[in-house]
């Protein structure tokens, strides 16, 4: 598919309104607000068209203003796997998030109280549709990519955990409203030609916790929207988190579950940085 723009960013501009841009210099990336982006006419449902236009950032929004239907990706990379002592199943493990989960950059999310005892975080890289795929083939699949984004597959650990808690299911414990920030930006194609090449690092509060590269993902990008879209047409803003890499807090020695307050962030290469607070409710 054509792409219009190389880092795609939604931002409030100066005079309040809210607008699409193109982001064509990598280092303004690491901190859009008050750069300058090339207005782009149109949105994802009907496309973008490129304008003579400028405006200055002001705030940064979520890239995409809703998602009807989130694909997630459980277990998906080799160390994770080993470190959760997990075998590793004969096709992707899938699961959903409800639409009220997206969340955007720099975002505070709101931690609802029966979410709070084990709260935890997992980097994970976004993969967004562009357009509606049934029945896609491997060697086609990245075709129908719009393009790439940071995301955080927020989870509450004490509904995943034990089986008799949850019955084996992820969705609830990852469904809370803001359970699935995204941004800053969505970088096309053109500027991620090779998704399984993208090095990622999460941290929480400054400190390092995940650390690691998609060449560890067991299903590749290319396979999880082929197995995905089998039978199901998968629309057109359709987002797979596609899993998450070894160093989320349920599995660390002591356990390092999140804390009111604390900000985790979220940076492949390419990307930016997704950064959001965790903002614990109150009975």
């Amino acid at each position: 598919m054509e792409h219009t723009f190389e880092r795609l960013v939604r931002f409030e501009a100066d005079d309040g309104t809210t607008l699409y841009g193109n982001i064509t210099d990598a280092s303004a990336v690491s901190n859009l607000v008050g750069t300058t982006a090339n207005v782009l006419d149109g949105n994802l449902e009907i496309g973008f068209s490129k304008t003579t236009r400028t405006a200055i950032v002001k705030k940064v929004l979520s890239p995409l203003p809703a998602v009807h239907y989130f694909i997630c990706i459980g277990l998906n990379y080799k160390k994770h796997a080993e470190e959760a002592s997990l075998p590793i199943a004969e096709n992707p493990v899938m699961f959903a998030k409800p639409p009220d989960a997206l969340a955007g950059p720099d975002e505070a999310i709101p931690i609802h109280p029966i979410a709070q005892s084990q709260l935890d975080y997992e980097g994970e890289l976004g993969v967004i549709i562009g357009r509606d795929a049934k029945d896609v083939s491997e060697a086609e699949a990245l075709d129908y990519v719009l393009g790439y984004v940071n995301s955080n597959d927020v989870s509450a650990r004490n509904f995943q955990m034990p089986a008799s808690v949850s019955g084996g299911q992820f969705s609830f414990c990852k469904s809370f409203d803001g359970f699935a920030p995204i941004g800053p930006i969505i970088a096309s194609p053109k500027v991620v030609p090779d998704p399984q090449a993208l090095a990622l690092v999460t941290r929480v509060n400054g400190e390092q916790r995940q650390a690691s590269t998609t060449g560890d993902m067991i299903w590749s990008v290319r396979q999880l929207i082929s197995f995905a879209s089998q039978g199901t047409t998968l629309r057109k803003g359709t987002l797979i988190m596609t899993g998450t890499p070894s160093g989320v807090g349920l599995f660390m020695e002591p356990k390092a579950f999140l804390n009111d307050g604390d900000v985790v962030e979220v940076s492949f290469d390419e990307l930016g940085t997704l950064r959001n607070t965790m903002q614990f409710q109150r009975e």
